[in-house]
């Protein structure tokens, strides 16, 4: 980047406009910039930051847009910045003019401009200058796409602030973070350690979940084995062998029970298959013979509705054969209603007409319309003349009435513009009082976001305290209820299984074989013994072990939930953060911005209510003109139109012919039209009718005659809707479908021949297969039972034996990740310099920067001094990784900065302003920096320092770059033979270039 001119007009304190030709002063590569103090140097720099990025560096940004403007300038005078540079290549001119005040146009007072900018590129092919933006947000993006740089870098590696870099080597780590924070961008590698963390969070959450997993695996384990089962060894990770061979255990035992009751089942599925049989062959004995001597009934009663099915048959035949003469009938009903519809609109229309025209035919009707029609229009030109009349009279009326308006208006006008002085500067002061209060509820706004998620995740994480603990309770009370329901549950199941073979006595039938020895003898059939459980009680106490275990799950699922979300909770709100201190911070900065806020509100209604003051007096002032120049006009109108009124008048008496007005005249006219036409055109409707009906009397007498009728009434009589007669068809249907099932029914042989053999008695065949059945499902429960219990067993150690392995690869997992975040943050024992990854980053950056410097620092100390990066340990607690250290080869040892003379400060920070550049620029996309401001602190060096230090600066133009020295070191006027020297005056200040030496 090389700057070549900037053209400055009315900024700071340079009332008028001033020229500086960077391309002249560069020439030499080495000019001084001076002046007496408040002449307006840094005003110089500021410029040129005011072209490139809007806005002026450091404190002087927060002043605002006005404080550029020259109280020295004209006030026709607009303040303006017009910067010519080359970057990357691009010959540029930037023109911005920030926000100002302005005299109006019109009236008297201020008005205020807003901010603009001009962004041009030179077309060396065509050499014009080319428009590339008129918006000031494009021209930034376009500059800083350009540049590289923020504002923040251009001010620290061009105008090279000497007084921040001495305070930079005087500061500790944290500080010298800041400045190169804001330097370098280094956010991802902030969001890297934020990553980390969150990371290593989220894999302890994950490991303890699935040692829970574990341990809740196990105890589901030990339910499912049944009672008498050993209890299963602790979840524990440590211990995740010694529960899969518990697991193993149970599953064995389960598997011993399972077939034992598997061949109980198979002897009662052979003894109901047998039963089942038997009362198939009975049940379809029973059903055949009911089935023969429902069909003989059935052929009884066909046979006595015989008569009915005739008369139902006739009655539908004289329907279908009236179905076509249905349409003829409707036909004519429309007619004879079409008919008495326009007979009755004939005698209405025929009501309005003259009684000379009452019972004309409508051929005369059409004739006396046509006349009537030609006498309206002859009147239309008169009509016409009448309406004009009619304006003409309200312009008039209104005319005056203007007058008297303007004359009243006139008077408030000049009442209005009295107090406009007084007025127009309480506005003003109001609006500047709401600009600042924005300025400060903008500032509250930024703190108050964070501040309100902190205090919320706070109050969150107390509740989710207190409801973690309830739920800890549920979950245990939980827990207990679902094993006390499951040792209920095998409690009842054992004195069931007990109790058995009492149940397998019950349905034992003398004769009939034994479901389980197969014996028809029973000397000794079991009893049931006290307290003995039934199938029922069984199911009721299983089904409440199952609830319970339901409500245990939930319970804990719950639990985690809450457990996770307190984590959120506690991490987002500080582990350490009180709430009610949240609270009270959160409150005052809330109290704060709303003042400010409410302030600030008045803003913009004091804003509109001044530009709408000032719209208003220039409204005034037009309107005052206004009006008297409408009051001359006014004038000639009237006497014009009163001589065209007066000509007018005399056509319209000779035009109305003895009616009130014109418009009378006409209007009845047009009625008698109307109703003669309207009688015309009912007359023919009613002769088209009367045919009409005629012709449908005619049809239907023909259709009936067709259709086999005498009268059209007697096929009206035999007609039936199309419901009746589906009705009718549906009967006959049924008749001849029962006709076909009764005679099937009495033809099947199979039917026959059960009703020759003796009456089947099902009750008795369906009794022994209800005996049989529950024989079978006393079994296959049992067979259930242990199948259940060992597939849940199977099922759960499959699921320990998974959550077994799965913690191996969590566990490994949580060690790496812990260990990476650790390192990250600077915690860990590993990190001998308990530096974060973002402050390595800078280190390293900040190494660059003193290697850079030191080059310089060599040379302007005669080769005594290095500077040198350090990142030894600091003492206590802080974290190291950002030291810097003065190399001094006189006596071989390391000097903190801190140490340094006034002298040597300045030549320190020059080197490291210098070589923070040449970094920051590589930084950017290695773009070059051709032109470099150095600020004070010249004044501390001795003679020979001084030397070397222009050497140095003076060695900058090797690489065709220009440096601009700023400073009040007389010697320097006579070192250095270009300047630019800032002239103060009492008319503001001015600029003169020098190519030679003033003197001292």
């Amino acid at each position: 980047m090389r700057l070549h001119r900037l053209t400055l007009t009315a900024f700071g304190p340079f009332g008028g406009t001033q020229h500086i030709d960077f391309d002249t002063l560069s020439a030499a590569g080495l000019f001084l910039f001076h002046g007496p103090t408040g002449a307006g140097k840094t005003s110089v720099l500021d410029a040129v930051c005011f072209a490139l990025y809007g806005e002026v560096p450091g404190a002087r940004r927060k002043s605002g847009a006005l404080s550029l403007r020259s109280d020295h300038a004209a006030p026709g005078t607009p303040t303006e910045v017009v910067l010519d540079l080359t970057v990357a290549g691009r010959l540029l001119e930037i023109t911005r003019r920030p926000e100002q005040e302005r005299p109006k146009k019109r009236g008297t007072g201020t008005t205020r401009d807003r901010s603009r900018a001009l962004l041009r590129e030179y077309d060396p092919a065509t050499g014009t200058w080319r428009a590339l933006s008129h918006s000031q947000q494009e021209t930034g993006e376009e500059l800083s796409q350009l540049l590289g740089m923020n504002c923040d870098q251009f001010c620290q590696v061009v105008l090279l602030p000497q007084g921040d870099f001495a305070r930079f080597l005087r500061a500790d780590a944290e500080e010298r973070g800041k400045l190169l924070r804001r330097l370098f961008d280094t956010r991802r590698f902030r969001a890297a350690e934020d990553h980390l963390a969150e990371l290593r969070a989220r894999s302890a959450r994950r490991l303890r979940a699935g040692d829970e997993r574990l341990r809740a695996t196990a105890h589901r384990l030990q339910q499912a084995a049944g009672p008498g089962t050993p209890p299963p060894p602790d979840g524990d990770h440590a211990d995740a062998d010694a529960v899969l061979a518990w697991a193993a255990e149970a599953r064995c035992a389960a598997r011993e029970r399972h077939d034992s009751t598997a061949v109980a089942l198979a002897l009662a599925e052979d003894a109901h298959a047998l039963a089942r049989r038997r009362e198939a062959d009975t049940a379809e004995r029973a059903r055949l013979q009911h089935a023969h001597a429902q069909a003989r009934a059935r052929a009884a009663a066909l046979a006595a509705a015989a008569p009915e099915r005739a008369a139902t048959r006739a009655l539908l035949d004289r329907a279908r054969a009236a179905d076509a003469v249905v349409p003829a009938l409707a036909l004519r009903d429309t007619a004879e209603a079409d008919h008495r519809a326009a007979e009755a609109a004939e005698r209405r229309a025929r009501a309005h007409l003259p009684d000379d025209l009452a019972d004309a035919p409508a051929d005369r009707l059409a004739d006396a319309e046509r006349a009537a029609r030609e006498r309206l229009g002859a009147l239309a030109a008169a009509r016409r003349a009448e309406d004009r009349a009619t304006r003409l009279t309200a312009e008039l009326a209104r005319l005056g009435t203007e007058a008297a308006a303007d004359e009243e208006l006139a008077a408030a006008t000049e009442r209005a513009l009295a107090p406009w002085a007084e007025e127009h500067h309480r506005l003003l002061r109001r609006v500047e009082q709401a600009r600042d209060a924005a300025l400060t509820a903008a500032r509250t706004a930024r703190l108050l976001d964070p501040a309100d998620r902190r205090l919320a995740a706070a109050r969150r994480r107390d509740e989710l305290a207190t409801a973690l603990a309830t739920a800890e309770r549920d979950e245990l009370r939980a827990r207990e209820r679902a094993t006390a329901a499951h040792e209920h549950w095998l409690d009842l199941k054992e004195r069931r299984l007990l109790g058995l073979a009492a149940e397998l006595a019950a349905g034992l039938t003398p004769g009939e074989p034994c479901a389980v020895c197969g014996s028809p003898d029973h000397p000794r059939p079991a009893r049931p013994a006290d307290g003995h459980v039934d199938r029922q009680a069984e199911e009721a106490a299983l089904a409440a072990h199952q609830d319970a275990a339901a409500d245990r799950e939930r319970a804990g699922r719950h639990l985690a939930a809450l457990r996770e979300a307190h984590a959120a909770a506690e991490t987002e709100a500080g582990a350490d953060a009180d709430t009610a201190r949240l609270a009270a911070e959160t409150d005052a900065l809330r109290a704060a911005h709303a003042a400010a806020e409410a302030e600030a509100a008045a803003g913009p209604a004091a804003a509109d209510a001044l530009a709408a003051a000032e719209r208003d007096h220039e409204d005034l002032v037009a309107t005052r003109h206004d009006l008297q120049r409408r009051a001359a006009a006014r004038a000639s109108r009237r006497e014009a139109l009163r001589a065209e009124l007066a000509g007018l008048r005399q056509e319209i008496d000779r035009a109305r012919d003895g009616a009130a007005a014109v418009a009378d005249r006409a209007a009845g006219l047009a009625r008698l039209a109307d109703a003669l036409a309207a009688a015309a055109t009912a007359a023919r409707a009613a002769e088209e009718a009367t045919d009409r009906l005629k012709q449908a009397d005619d049809r239907l007498a023909d259709a009936a005659y067709r259709a086999g009728f005498d009268t059209p009434r007697a096929a009206a009589d035999a007609a039936l809707d199309r419901a009746r007669q589906r009705e009718l068809q549906h009967r006959l249907d049924a008749w001849q479908a029962e006709e076909a099932a009764v005679a099937a029914a009495l033809a099947d042989p199979r039917a026959t021949a059960a009703a020759a053999r003796p009456a089947a008695d099902p009750d008795a065949a369906r009794a022994a297969l209800d005996a049989a059945t529950a024989r079978l499902r006393a079994a296959s429960a049992a067979e259930a039972a242990a199948r259940t219990r060992r597939a849940e067993l199977d099922a759960l150690s499959a699921e320990a034996a998974a959550d077994a392995a799965a913690l191996a690869p969590l566990r490994a997992d949580s060690r790496r990740v812990t260990r990476l975040a650790d390192l990250a943050a600077g915690t860990s024992p590993e990190n001998e310099y308990r530096m974060r990854l973002e402050t390595y980053v800078l280190a390293a950056r900040l190494e660059q920067v003193a290697a850079a410097a030191g080059v310089r620092l060599h040379r302007m100390s005669a080769g005594r001094y290095t500077l040198v990066h350090s990142d030894a340990r600091t003492p206590g607690r802080a974290r190291s990784g950002l030291g810097l250290h003065v190399m001094d080869a006189w006596t071989g040892r390391a000097r903190d900065t801190a140490t340094l003379s006034g002298g040597e400060s300045f030549f320190v920070s020059l080197a490291l302003a210098l070589g923070l550049a040449d970094v920051v620029a590589e930084e950017a996309g290695g773009r070059r920096l051709d032109t470099l401001f150095i600020d004070e602190g010249f004044g501390s060096l001795d003679e020979q320092s001084l030397d070397e230090v222009l050497d140095v600066l003076d060695a900058l133009r090797e690489h065709d770059r220009s440096v601009a020295i700023v400073s009040h070191v007389p010697d320097l006027r006579a070192r250095i033979p270009v300047q630019l020297e800032v002239v103060k005056t009492r008319r503001g200040s001015t600029v003169r270039h020098r190519t030679a030496p003033l003197g001292r």
